[in-house]
């Protein structure tokens, strides 16, 4: 005979067995299974989620050994405040994951934000055995420029990058293509920002017969000009395979041509 009840007035009953049933089994288990167990729980219940594209719905506690700083982040602290740091975790715990990529490559997760709580958790005895060794962390999957303009825009909102950092950075997102552009509105920077980080890592000296200008010529951009100027010099309509693929690259490829020969030089 069947009951009475509908289904969705089941559902809370059979939910709170199935709960009881869940928490019950991970009780058993030793400290370290015991928490394995909560991740994978904690993992179904984000597939499930309807905010599961916000990072911070995944909040993972992973062993602060697999986690590696990265090498390019511009900001810095001083020994008072990573003082304050420390007394605030200590006190209050931590309440931000640190933010990171995970680098199948190395095996690692690799930290786009939040170094410093990191370090307060590997170089203090006391944090790393309250936490059991483990940093609580949210993952975003970024390529290395974006994960550049993030590292910058965290530290941006904090107030919190030194010159030099930034300007490090940006010579490296521009040997890798970004446009001067693309740049300031990832980084949230004006023109005459960039202009000055430009002037302090010395890329205008990337070749030596240009003067210092408002605009020049990344490694990438120099490729495909010479590789453009090639095959217009050799009469060949077709167009280079990189170019064919990127419509934006042979657009600039022509346009730095053209620069080329308007001022004189190869």
């Amino acid at each position: 005979m069947r009951s009475g009840l509908s289904s969705s007035a089941r559902t809370p009953t059979s939910m709170d067995e199935a709960l009881t049933a869940v928490l019950e089994a991970l009780r058993a288990l030793p400290e370290s299974a015991r928490l394995a167990g909560i991740e994978r729980v904690r993992d179904a219940l984000h597939q499930l989620s309807p905010l599961a594209t916000q990072p911070v719905d995944r909040v993972r506690w992973v062993p602060v050994e697999e986690v590696d700083p990265n090498d390019y982040n511009p900001n810095s602290v001083a020994g008072k405040e990573m003082g304050l740091l420390y007394t605030s975790i200590k006190h209050d715990g931590y309440t931000q994951p640190v933010v990171v990529i995970r680098d199948e490559a190395k095996g690692k997760y690799v930290i786009v934000d939040g170094f410093h709580r990191y370090f307060t958790c590997k170089s203090n005895p006391d944090i790393y055995e309250r936490n059991r060794g483990r940093l609580p962390v949210v993952v975003i999957e970024k390529s290395i420029n974006d994960r550049m303009a993030s590292t910058v825009r965290h530290n941006r909102a904090r107030g919190e990058h030194s010159v030099q950092g930034m300007a490090n950075m940006v010579f490296t997102m521009l040997d890798n293509g970004w446009s001067d552009a693309a740049i300031c509105n990832e980084l949230g920077m004006e023109p005459e920002e960039l202009l000055k980080l430009k002037h302090i890592t010395g890329f205008s000296k990337l070749f030596e017969d240009v003067a210092y200008q408002k605009s020049w010529e990344s490694k990438n951009q120099i490729r495909l000009r010479k590789e453009w100027q090639a095959r217009e010099a050799a009469g060949e309509a077709l167009q280079p395979d990189s170019l064919k693929r990127d419509p934006k690259q042979m657009k600039a490829a022509k346009e730095a041509a053209n620069d080329k020969r308007q001022s004189g030089t190869t």
